[in-house]
């Protein structure tokens, strides 16, 4: 079993239209390891990309977040981007349930469903009954602090395996524009997701340009602008 067929099973016994998962670490943004269809990705890689949205809520509390209508009141304004960003991608309500063993937290499985929707006392029991097999599947994958795998895969899931690489991808493109803008890591951080959200790009293809050199960052361009390299 794979924390792919997590997600899909947990699509198939709630009243959800889909569902994703990302590993997470205190030290570093989100990194998507699976989704069931084009929408639950789109909620993964918007989360990763503002660094807001109920994933992210989910983390830092420790807690699950369910957002029954993402057109509620208020929302907006908690979640200013996110929220609409993930109207607009089809989704209207999101469950984010923390992944936890004891102190360890390694990610987050989150639902949503294109109508509005309240899980009921047994479906969220259910919600957190593949929230702890995941964190399980994720904890014998062995991912360290900086959420790269350091051992064999159990299974001959591919996401999982290529975590490494897309998050080491994304940090060698950050250390490069610290050079480049002359800022700390966080801040050269910032600049690269901004620029990926303002372009409507994936973060992780914005990165490979960086490290490739086709893409460089100016000091003194706006936070959304760089320069395509020739």
């Amino acid at each position: 079993m794979s924390v792919v067929d997590v997600c899909t099973a947990a699509v198939a016994a709630l009243p959800v239209g889909g569902a994703g998962l990302s590993a997470m670490s205190k030290a570093a943004a989100s990194h998507p390891l699976c989704s069931t269809d084009d929408i639950s990705e789109q909620l993964e890689e918007l989360q990763l990309t503002l660094g807001e949205g109920p994933c992210v809520d989910a983390f830092v509390r420790g807690s699950a977040v369910l957002t029954p209508d993402l057109l509620a009141t208020g929302l907006q304004d908690h979640w200013a981007v996110f929220a609409d960003a993930a109207l607009e991608a089809g989704a209207r309500a999101v469950f984010s349930l923390p992944l936890q063993k004891g102190a360890i937290s390694p990610g987050v499985l989150d639902l949503y469903a294109n109508i509005p929707t309240v899980l009921d006392t047994e479906e969220l029991a259910d919600a957190w009954a593949f929230a702890d097999l995941a964190t399980l599947l994720l904890l014998d994958t062995r991912i360290d602090e900086t959420g790269t795998p350091t051992g064999e895969l159990p299974t001959p899931d591919r996401s999982l395996e290529n975590l490494g690489a897309y998050r080491a991808e994304i940090d060698q493109a950050s250390g490069m524009l610290t050079v480049q803008l002359g800022v700390g890591i966080e801040e050269a951080f910032v600049r690269l997701r901004g620029y990926a959200y303002a372009q409507g790009r994936r973060l992780a293809d914005v990165a490979a340009d960086v490290v490739a050199r086709r893409l460089r960052f100016s000091r003194d361009a706006e936070p959304d602008q760089a320069e395509e390299e020739p």
